[in-house]
């Protein structure tokens, strides 16, 4: 029993990452259909961003609020710039075309961080509080998780607001329910796709810093992993559903850190796997929407 509600310690905590990132994926995915793998390289960014503000200002709770909110601003304008630049020319070609493109903003974001003088190919150790556990019982918490579950409940509850309580979010809800009809009744699409990147690129900057929090070590590739398994958590939850991708996150953060109690080989494949049976049982995923198509 003890080990068992360590484990669920440990999932909740690494689920909570994947549910941060693979919120990014399915919002952008319910307005435009697109699955943009650049996803992950953002998280990067986030954590690069989150490196040197905590580098400049310190491991201080100020220095660790200070980093995620430069973090966040980084990526927001990062990620309205790709999409200005790369998707918003390609909405309404083949979807095949935006794919292709995002795949190749991911390698070309990859690549530029090996070059960048302040990046560079080789990692680094992400600075982090000093981890301290808190025992209860026949099992223990650290710091760190506390950290990682608070800030993405925090962040979670803070989306599940704009989403459904703001102007901003209710111009995000039409726009993916209908573009055109949304656009005839005055909301900016344009706009409305921008703020969708950004705020999908803000989790992902928190998830890259948390990340990095719960596995200090960062690189230019280190997003590829983690943004696999977020896709892999939006697909199970069910793609373009945002409760979706927050239960999906977790279930696949517990399913992932139970494997690893008995054999850390075979997490990844527990991951893939759980991809395959999802796409060929239930392909909406567990809480996605039956879609009707008309021929």
């Amino acid at each position: 029993m003890a080990l068992f509600v360590q484990q669920l310690i440990n999932g909740l905590s690494l689920g909570s990452i994947y549910a941060l990132i693979a919120l990014g994926y399915t919002m952008v995915y319910g307005i435009v259909l697109l699955i943009n793998f650049a996803h992950g390289d953002i998280l990067m960014a986030g954590a690069y961003s989150g490196y040197y503000a905590l580098m400049l200002l310190g491991v201080t709770p100020a220095g660790i609020a200070c980093a995620f909110v430069f973090s966040m601003l980084v990526c927001a304008c990062l990620g309205v710039t790709i999409e200005r630049l790369a998707y918003r020319p390609l909405r309404s070609a083949p979807r095949l075309n935006a794919l292709i493109t995002a795949i190749a903003v991911s390698l070309i974001m990859q690549n530029a961080a090996r070059v960048i003088p302040f990046i560079g190919p080789n990692p680094r150790q992400f600075p982090r509080p000093a981890v301290h556990n808190i025992t209860i019982g026949a099992f223990s918490i650290s710091n760190i998780q506390l950290i990682v579950i608070f800030v993405a409940a925090l962040l979670m509850v803070a989306l599940n607001y704009i989403v459904n309580k703001t102007r901003r979010g209710k111009a995000m809800r039409a726009v993916s329910f209908d573009m055109q009809a949304a656009s005839l009744m005055g909301i900016s699409v344009d706009a409305t796709i921008s703020f969708t990147f950004a705020l999908g690129s803000v989790l992902a900057a928190a998830g890259g810093v948390l990340y990095a929090f719960a596995y200090p070590q960062i690189s230019p590739t280190m997003g590829t992993m983690p943004g696999l398994k977020a896709f892999i958590a939006a697909v199970f939850g069910g793609i373009g559903s945002i409760p979706g991708a927050m239960l999906g996150g977790v279930l696949l953060g517990l399913a992932e850190t139970f494997t690893k109690s008995f054999n850390s080989q075979y997490a990844d494949a527990i991951s893939f796997s759980i991809l395959i049976i999802i796409l060929l049982l239930k392909p909406t995923g567990i809480m996605g929407a039956k879609t009707k198509v008309k021929v």
